[in-house]
């Protein structure tokens, strides 16, 4: 069961993100699209929710109410969304892996080393990605604890994690400590993807917050992915130095 609401009081990424993890938290919801822009909120429910019962989890804070719309409208809506790919959704990300992928073979391409460039890729990742979290650091947590395992058990967490990323990113490109960087790689990596993995497995539409909340990215397969490539350099690299 599907229906649309509007909801009142909404003014940042974080409110998005506080607002769908309550959401979800409520029995009977399998799925919730919240967003800023139109004040909106698109559920999916196993079951007919009352709208006090939402607005009982929501609080004071926001208001819910059902949103009306005509058959013509909703058609359109169906349509719109239907034509939105993933791969569209997913372009902000692609582009930044291609550009990631090319300023490192720039770097190396006159003295090849295949070790220097995976070390140049990573640190860019991280500082690249640290600073798109760091554009919404207060929405950032938020969104960040709806599927990371150790963010939700240490709220705090969520609000140190983009400063681990810019030094961990600092530490590869001055080649600092690199050993140590690479442990912390695949430990900070290992718990995000157990809990991306979770999520994907759920089904739950969420939305990812590895580029932080400035830009809507869906928890997709390819979030899966963007972490294991790193967590597999990460062990390349980890296992060379351990054989130097």
């Amino acid at each position: 069961m599907e229906k649309i609401y509007n909801i009142n009081g909404m003014t940042c990424g974080g409110c998005v993100a506080s607002v769908t993890k309550k959401l979800l938290e409520i029995e009977g919801v399998s799925n919730a699209e919240v967003q800023l822009e139109n004040s909106e909120a698109r559920l999916i429910t196993k079951e007919l929710i009352g709208v006090e019962v939402l607005q009982s989890a929501l609080g004071s804070k926001y208001t819910i109410v059902e949103k009306t719309i005509s058959f013509s409208e909703s058609e359109r809506q169906v349509q719109g969304e239907e034509s939105v790919s993933k791969l569209k959704q997913l372009k902000p990300l692609l582009l930044i892996f291609l550009y990631l992928f090319s300023a490192a073979f720039l770097l190396n391409f006159r003295e090849w080393n295949t070790a220097n460039a995976m070390l140049d890729f990573m640190g860019l990742f991280y500082i690249v990605f640290s600073f798109f979290k760091l554009l919404d650091l207060k929405g950032f947590p938020e969104s960040f604890k709806m599927y990371d395992p150790l963010a939700k058990l240490i709220p705090a967490y969520g609000w140190v994690y983009p400063f681990v990323e810019l030094t961990l990113g600092l530490f590869f490109l001055m080649r600092f400590q690199i050993p140590m960087a690479l442990v912390l790689t695949i430990i900070v990596l290992g718990i995000t993807t157990i809990g991306v993995i979770k999520t994907l497995l759920d089904k739950k539409s969420i939305r990812c917050a590895c580029l932080g909340t400035a830009l809507k990215l869906p928890m997709t397969e390819a979030t899966f992915i963007e972490n294991a490539i790193m967590l597999v350099m990460a062990i390349v690299m980890l296992v060379q130095y351990l054989n130097l």
